[in-house]
């Protein structure tokens, strides 16, 4: 499975971006979606996460009520609905992946720019 983030960008405070990412492969078959993010000279975070089958969702507290996870198997692609943008949003995001046999996979960042 290959990995391809998208829908980041620069926006306002108080904005929305939703982020997507693109699996080559079954999302359904995995154990666990996610997205982190790092911001520079900070340590890589956990933003959110998802289970695909049973859609069990966990989320970090800087982000919990204003950030949603969600997933379409059909298109094999999970999403991160982020509003109400503050400044301290701004960070590289990475999806990541998790199979049954608890392999990893990262997908490449895409930056959150939050302008105040």
């Amino acid at each position: 499975v290959q990995l391809q983030a998208s829908g980041g960008g620069l926006v306002q405070a108080g904005g929305s971006l939703r982020l997507s990412c693109a699996a080559s492969g079954s999302i359904f078959s995995l154990n666990v979606l996610g997205w982190y993010r790092q911001a520079p000279g900070n340590q890589r975070e956990l933003v959110a996460t998802i289970t695909p089958r049973g859609g069990t969702t966990t989320y970090a507290g800087s982000v919990k009520g204003r950030s949603t996870i969600s997933t379409d198997s059909a298109k094999n692609t999970f999403y991160l609905q982020m509003n109400s943008l503050k400044s301290e949003d701004t960070a590289a995001y990475y999806c990541y992946v998790r199979d049954i046999r608890g392999l990893g996979l990262w997908g490449r960042g895409t930056q959150v720019t939050v302008s105040s």
